[in-house]
């Protein structure tokens, strides 16, 4: 392990930029990249910390049962769990990472969310112990590992795999007299039926922001090659020239205006979108596959009511129409760590098979990045079907937010709620992108 020293001039301005350091405060970076050694010894004594993405009720209880397990094999080893929601994650990583206090190991997002740790070495090279053709890789799904994947080294640690579908209410639906939608015009005609019928059609919350995104990154990969969109998302080359993007954020617009509650949707929250939907005041709602159990967890919609489809794509469209919104979630090792193989051994104990299949279970409906780490007999079966849908895509769009650098992710959230709101056209909220990403070369 290398020792720590104060980050490079112009390594923290980067993340100064990138937001996840306060402006100018300074912190203990490993100098050097710190490469895990797949046969250094597990010292099973003293703490290990670990900042989750499990805050919400519902969720806690994995991490907190993990860790008593992992007590209970290592009586000498103590779990400290620093335990935040999908809204608070982002915010306390910064405190943290500006504090020179992150945990021994911390919840990332791929993209260049994961990237920013990664440039300024303050993620583990895992390579060696979780590469392809180490015992640990094996057990995990290749493309959620590689997902994690920069510069040609593996970073990240995927838990569980996520893609965005559109769930729905059979019994509304019926009631209506409505189908499944097979394209972007049957689901708009479907909205307009819905509506007639005296329900909203699509419940939709974007006070976060980053709701929008998620509905735009899904049209984006059916109007944009894949090329192209990779592309973009590096500063360097990013242009945001292609046609597709005006016609991904005009369908976008036509979408909120006639299946939800239009420009009234910026001042309602995910969570309040999930609730309407539960209680069977929607017919519709945008989620991930890790909130489908939590769809029919308390409200009027029932397991057996519940209905999904990927979100389909327009006529004539220019990217993949195979591709899924979607991405897996994970962890890193913190260079800085004092004890580096006791967070990776926790972290094998973790994505283990028999904790994988409680994680994909209900309560929690996560389905886990292990391979054999979940039972079809154990599971909510829309789940099950999810992760084949996944499986056949053939792209996994990243989410917007966090596959672009801080300025352009800003960029793409403020445009969305303006042009939802009606204050920005399409070409507007385009011109605030090329703008921010010119701005982050």
């Amino acid at each position: 392990m290398k020792s720590n020293t104060f980050l490079s001039t112009t390594s923290l301005a980067s993340f100064v930029a990138a937001g996840l350091i306060a402006g100018g405060a300074s912190a203990a970076w490993a100098k050097d990249p710190v490469v895990a050694d797949p046969d250094a010894k597990v010292e099973y004594s003293g703490t290990v910390s670990i900042l989750t993405k499990f805050g919400l009720q519902q969720l806690s209880p994995f991490f907190v049962n993990v860790a008593k397990e992992y007590e209970k094999l290592h009586p000498g080893v103590k779990v400290e769990l620093i335990q935040e929601s999908d809204d608070s994650v982002k915010g306390k990583t910064k405190a943290l990472v500006a504090s020179n206090s992150l945990p021994d190991i911390y919840f990332t997002w791929t993209g260049s969310w994961g990237e920013n740790f990664v440039r300024g070495n303050r993620a583990v090279d895992l390579t060696e112990v979780i590469g392809p053709n180490t015992a640990w890789g094996k057990e995990l799904a290749t493309a959620a590992v590689s997902a994690f994947q920069y510069n040609g080294k593996l970073f990240g640690i995927p838990l569980y795999l996520d893609a965005k579908f559109m769930g729905y209410s059979k019994p509304l639906f019926e009631k209506a007299g409505v189908s499944e939608p097979k394209s972007f015009d049957e689901l708009l005609s479907a909205c307009a039926t819905l509506r007639k019928s005296g329900v909203t059609p699509i419940s939709f919350g974007n006070k976060e922001g980053w709701p929008a995104v998620h509905y735009a990154g899904q049209l984006l990969a059916y109007n944009v090659p894949q090329a192209t969109l990779e592309k973009d998302f590096k500063p360097a080359t990013a242009d945001y020239t292609d046609p597709g993007y005006i016609v991904s954020l005009t369908q976008f617009k036509q979408l909120i205006d006639e299946c939800s509650d239009g420009a009234g949707t910026n001042g309602s929250s995910y969570a309040s979108a999930l609730q309407q939907f539960s209680n069977a005041k929607s017919a519709m709602y945008y989620q991930e596959i890790i909130e489908f159990d939590q769809s029919t967890a308390d409200g009027a919609l029932k397991r057996e009511d519940f209905g999904y489809f990927k979100l389909p794509a327009p006529k004539d469209a220019k990217g993949d129409v195979k591709s899924i919104e979607g991405a897996p979630e994970g962890y890193m090792i913190n260079a800085a760590s004092k004890n580096i193989p006791l967070a990776i051994d926790f972290m094998k104990f973790a994505t283990s098979a028999e904790n994988g299949k409680i994680l994909s279970a209900p309560p929690y409906g996560q389905p886990s990045a292990t391979v054999g780490g979940y039972s079809a007999d154990t599971m909510n079966p829309a789940v099950v079907g999810g992760l084949k849908i996944i499986a056949d895509s053939s792209y996994l769009m990243p989410w917007l937010d966090t596959a672009n650098p801080p300025r352009v992710a800003a960029a793409w959230l403020s445009g969305l709620q303006a042009l939802i709101g009606g204050s920005q056209t399409p070409e507007q909220v385009m011109e605030q992108v090329k703008k921010a990403a010119a701005s982050s070369k």
